[in-house]
């Protein structure tokens, strides 16, 4: 009897930190499966053991942008032991699961130095049938297909390999910014995917769905997220705004319901992010959760979280495919984190939600020419898993010097409440432009309904310029206001770039670069910079001029012709609220874990995720800080996350949400992890790609397992 409990024990994996071979298990979509839910039945690693994983194995790509502006967000995936992913080059690679050994690379960027690394990319997808497997990526601003077991490109599939994620989009669209940094998702035989677009006050493009054929590239469909005439939805936009806005697109993450033949898209905000005096009305189908027939295309149902959105207020993360129960019965739903850091729980059918919403009164602006939209819809479960309104109380109490700054800050900017308009006196935005929840999406263990998310509270504040009419000609006017467009959201109205380092000063930029240079970079980017095709080669001269402080010819003033702007504001950037000291504004936590449970509408926990090293040193613990990537649940107990400023690598106890384990990374893991088993061994892997906050930069894809049995 004694030997029969051993071998139970041993084979459980309870007794004397011993663990069971489990079968071998992939990882083979982006969030683990076409539900997105961030979850695996492994066990293997559990809360009795996972103090003793080690490194497994480590590649590094060797890729990683010198001067710190790189970064790997990647959630790669295990398709029967070996892994795919992509390097801060976007490069993109396949590895030997169990060693890390190299097996191929495949450069989208070969042989051009102008045009590389535009954007970041957050996965792959694989696809196969029968003895056919391919990886559809996309880099760029072109979707490739690749033979999955040697990385070239497969000739079958559009023009030798890579068809334009521009294609189907029309005309406007040719010039203008459009790539695709979220993988899709493959439903049959189609590619489901949705695209990233400028969102400035500058020119956009649409963001409408499109399906490509697997084999050949072709377009099969499109669903218009900003409808055309006689389309549903075409009401709630000006006549002509088809023919002129763009946005409303699908960059976060795509879930696709197998059985019923559904794909549940989140669509972001129309541009200009800030002011939408152009684009009066609800404006369906941006910000909205979108259900489509996966096959077909065609409408399903809709639900908007945010009408004629004025705050940037995407939706961040794929939607969750969960079974909860309700009134006594189980019921297949789908669950939305927003950037405000609510959850949204909708039958997934119907599109009938499981818990109340109610339209909230929401301020007018004070902006010209806007229409803030009078009411905002908030659901009354599960309660908010972030902070909703920074006021005097919440000021931070790191310090009596820090809190007096913030208080005297305060007083200059609207703070509050949620939903107050952007302003040209500034206004506060909390939770941030980055949550709330953010693109790591949330994860979802069945076993009890709990739904587990990681927020930021970290208060950004948006300050509106009014952009120059030029009723006057000057030296620089042209120029001016076409860098005011198109530049200021990131390099700032001075030049001066961003606090977090990712977007550089432009200040004094002859002594950095050749005009040459600047030129080639502006027309073909380059690092997290998108190119500008559709500046007219005029534009980029007076741009250049600008900005090299090259005083124009008589002729070149003569050209520049007086006329009102289109928009006529713009902002002074993605500014996060800060102390004297560089610490968010507001009393931590500044970052967390939350565990919502789905079936009660209740936050079952919640915990501050990561620590500020500095604070630490003076005694000042579990403050949080700002993150970036989402977590997985196991089977074993476990969540394990990354995300964190303070660059470490964790496993947490989804029970309680207390920390079991952590390690230090060679660079900050903004990403998902993944977790798999390959030859009677569980392995989690994350990408150590660092890059935000100021972190440093890095080019690993780090695994860890438990050693050898003893």
């Amino acid at each position: 009897m004694r030997a029969l409990i051993v071998a139970v024990l041993l084979t459980t994996g309870l007794f004397g930190g011993c663990s069971r071979r489990p079968a071998n298990r992939d990882w083979p979509a982006h969030g683990g499966d076409s539900a997105h839910t961030q979850a695996s039945p492994l066990d293997q690693i559990n809360t009795s053991n996972v103090d003793r994983l080690q490194v497994a194995w480590t590649y590094r790509s060797g890729d990683a942008r010198p001067d710190g502006r790189s970064q790997i967000q990647c959630n790669p995936i295990v398709v029967s032991g070996v892994l795919y992913a992509t390097s801060p080059q976007l490069k993109v690679f396949a590895l030997d699961a169990a060693t890390g050994a190299h097996k191929w690379t495949f450069d989208p960027f070969a042989g051009d130095d102008d045009t590389n690394s535009l954007g970041v990319n957050r996965g792959l997808v694989h696809w196969g049938e029968g003895a056919e497997a391919r990886i559809l990526v996309a880099a760029g601003q072109r979707l490739y297909a690749l033979d999955a077991a040697t990385g070239k490109p497969l000739s079958t599939f559009g023009q030798q390999g890579s068809v334009s994620l521009k294609e189907g989009l029309g005309e406007r669209a040719q010039q203008l910014y459009v790539l695709s940094n979220t993988p899709g998702a493959t439903y049959k035989d189609l590619l489901i995917i949705g695209t990233r677009v400028s969102e400035g006050p500058g020119a956009s493009a649409p963001g409408h769905i499109r399906a490509f054929d697997v084999r050949t590239g072709a377009l099969r469909w499109m669903f218009k997220t900003i409808p055309h005439p006689g389309e549903p939805g075409y009401d709630t936009w000006p006549r002509d705004a088809y023919t002129r806005i763009g946005g409303a697109n699908a960059w976060s993450g795509i879930s696709v319901d197998q059985q019923r033949g559904l794909v549940f898209l989140p669509t972001g905000s129309a541009a200009f992010d800030f002011w939408g005096g152009n684009r009066k009305g609800q404006n369906l189908y941006a910000n909205s959760l979108l259900v489509l027939n996966a096959a077909t295309g065609a409408y399903a149902w809709h639900y908007q979280f945010v009408h004629h959105d004025l705050w940037d207020r995407d939706l961040p993360s794929a939607p969750v495919l969960v079974t909860v129960t309700h009134g006594g019965r189980r019921i297949d739903a789908v669950a939305q984190t927003t950037k405000s850091g609510h959850v949204f729980l909708f039958e997934r059918e119907n599109g009938k939600p499981l818990f109340p919403i109610e339209e909230q009164p929401a301020p007018p602006s004070t902006l010209k020419g806007e229409e803030a939209w009078p009411t905002q819809p908030l659901p009354l479960k599960p309660p908010a898993f972030s902070r909703q309104a920074f006021t005097e109380a919440d000021a931070t109490d790191v310090s009596d010097q820090s809190r007096a700054a913030v208080l005297a800050r305060l007083k200059q900017v609207r703070t509050g409440r949620p939903f107050i308009p952007p302003s040209t006196e500034g206004t506060v935005i909390f939770p941030g432009f980055d949550g709330g929840a953010e693109w790591g999406g949330a994860a979802f263990d069945e076993t009890s309904g709990r739904l587990y998310v990681n927020a930021n509270e970290m208060p950004w504040i948006l300050s509106m310029v009014e952009i120059d009419p030029l009723k006057e000609t000057s030296d620089f006017a042209s120029g001016r206001r076409t860098y005011q467009l198109n530049c200021t959201a990131c390099h700032g109205v001075d030049r001066n770039g961003d606090s977090a380092r990712v977007y550089p000063s432009l200040v004094k930029l002859a002594s950095k670069m050749p005009k040459a240079e600047a030129e080639k970079i502006i027309a073909g980017g380059k690092a997290m910079m998108p190119a500008f095709p559709s500046l007219s080669t005029q534009e980029r001269r007076e741009l250049l001029a600008f900005l090299y402080n090259d005083k124009p010819s008589a002729a070149q003033r003569a050209s520049d012709e007086p006329h009102d702007a289109d928009v006529p504001y713009t902002h002074t950037g993605y500014n996060r609220f800060l102390d004297p000291e560089g610490f968010p504004a507001v009393k931590p936590p500044w970052g967390t874990l939350n565990a919502i449970d789905l079936n009660k509408g209740e936050i079952a926990w919640q915990v501050p995720l990561g620590e500020e090293p500095a604070l630490v040193a003076r005694g000042r613990r579990n403050t949080g800080t700002e993150n970036y990537g989402g977590p997985v649940v196991t089977a074993g107990g476990l969540l394990f996350i990354g995300a964190t400023k303070d660059e470490k690598f964790r496993a947490i106890d989804k029970q309680t949400g207390r920390v079991l384990w952590e390690t230090g990374l060679p660079a900050g893991g903004y990403a998902t992890p993944a977790t798999y088993a390959v030859g009677g061994k569980q392995y989690v892997v994350i990408a150590a790609g660092g890059g935000k906050m100021g972190t440093k930069s890095g080019d690993a894809y780090v695994a860890y397992a438990l050693p050898p049995e003893r």
